[in-house]
């Protein structure tokens, strides 16, 4: 049944779901309008990381942790120059920062990149509501005069296409090949520069959040970013000592149509290969295997997942909204990892290759650091050729 509640006098945004849901409240960031597909994450810590990660690209996001903005802006904690989140929706109005890390108020930071967004909302109800219901598509509205035609969101809400079928990854692709140096964040230092590396890495830009590339320099590896678009001719004339498969937005089965064929020509070359999210679903496509949307994905910095070759848990952090189907995974593919939270397929690699791929986050920002084991183990791979 739809939650379509009369507006309050104060209100100054609405959220309008593709079933007729209203949720009123109150603006912040942007005036405007914001249509796409309404996911929920469940991190504490990180916002600003999350805002800025390119896999968020058509998508509205509901954070369940309450308090969101209490520790502002700055200009570290991106994960892309240019987000491309639709806009997000909170609980509680966004405070004024509290940290010495802080340069600029998330209100602010939200305006300057034309986020919109609303505060107020009963996240509890709303979240409940894509758990039960699936991630539905929604339209937000911003109007500082109070001002709505909620029948026009509603009629945009409907319209909007979903997810399925859409290669997302062409809109957050870098344009052109650049050179990544740039090592993690530590305490007192910054950022750090790689000075002697010892492997050279290519990396395919599907919408590879930054502190992936950064986890790469940490181990020891240079980095070129090509295009999603770029042909197998173009990245092993990069003469690269292994293939990174990055993170990204949309259905991997439409960005799949051109990427697919890459990198199968990449695995047949015997370079080592190494994928996350994404590029993991897109390296399953390419081994014959097939994909799937969720009923609402998995967005959040505490999903255990389990080893299966040693049996460790690793608390992970993760965003993906599509699956690969393990039922559908050939032979000579193993299954590696599983999630603790609905037992989907985490993790493949391939028998007596250097070629393997996790669904969630090793490189984290947000989240635990469980799992950056996987940067060394790719660079052991390299060196082992």
């Amino acid at each position: 049944m739809a939650f379509s509640p009369a507006k309050p006098a104060n209100a100054t945004a609405a959220l309008v779901l593709a079933d007729g849901s209203v949720f009123w409240g109150q603006g912040i960031g942007a005036a405007g309008k914001a249509v796409g597909e309404v996911c929920f994450n469940t991190s504490i810590t990180g916002y600003q990381e999350i805002l800025t990660d390119p896999s968020y690209a058509g998508q509205i996001i509901t954070f369940t942790f309450p308090h969101i903005g209490n520790v502002g802006t700055n200009d570290e904690d991106v994960e892309t120059a240019t987000p491309v989140a639709r806009g997000l929706v909170l609980r509680s109005a966004i405070s004024e920062p509290s940290s010495w890390r802080a340069t600029q108020a998330l209100d602010s930071w939200l305006k300057s990149h034309g986020i919109v967004g609303i505060a107020g909302v009963d996240t509890r109800k709303l979240t409940r509501r894509i758990r039960d219901g699936g991630a539905p598509s929604g339209a937000i509205r911003h109007a500082p005069d109070g001002v709505f035609d909620n029948d026009a969101l509603l009629t945009e809400a409907v319209a909007w296409p979903g997810l399925e079928g859409m290669d997302l990854a062409g809109e957050v692709t870098c344009r052109q090949t650049y050179g990544w140096d740039q090592c993690c964040w530590s305490l007192g230092k910054g950022y750090g520069v790689l000075k002697d590396p010892r492997h050279h890495v290519v990396a395919m830009d599907f919408g590879a959040k930054h502190n992936i590339l950064r986890c790469l320099a940490n181990a020891g590896c240079r980095v070129t970013v090509v295009p999603a678009t770029a042909t197998a001719e173009e990245i092993l004339g990069h003469k690269p000592d292994g293939i990174f498969l990055s993170n990204g937005p949309g259905d991997p089965a439409a960005t799949g149509a051109y990427a697919v064929p890459t990198i199968q020509a990449l695995m047949a070359s015997g370079q080592p290969i190494f994928g996350i999210c994404l590029g993991h679903q897109l390296l399953a496509l390419a081994l014959g295997a097939k994909t799937e949307k969720m009923h609402f994905g998995h967005r959040g910095a505490n999903h255990p997942v389990k080893d299966m070759k040693t049996g460790r848990v690793e608390i992970t952090s993760q965003n993906h909204g599509f699956v690969v189907n393990r039922d559908s995974l050939p032979k000579g593919i193993a299954e590696t990892h599983i999630s603790l939270f609905d037992g989907s397929l985490e993790g493949i690699a391939v028998a007596g290759r250097n070629i393997f791929s996790v669904q969630y986050h090793p490189e984290a920002s947000p989240g635990p650091q469980d799992s950056h084991y996987l940067f060394d183990r790719f660079v052991a791979m390299m060196e082992a050729v």
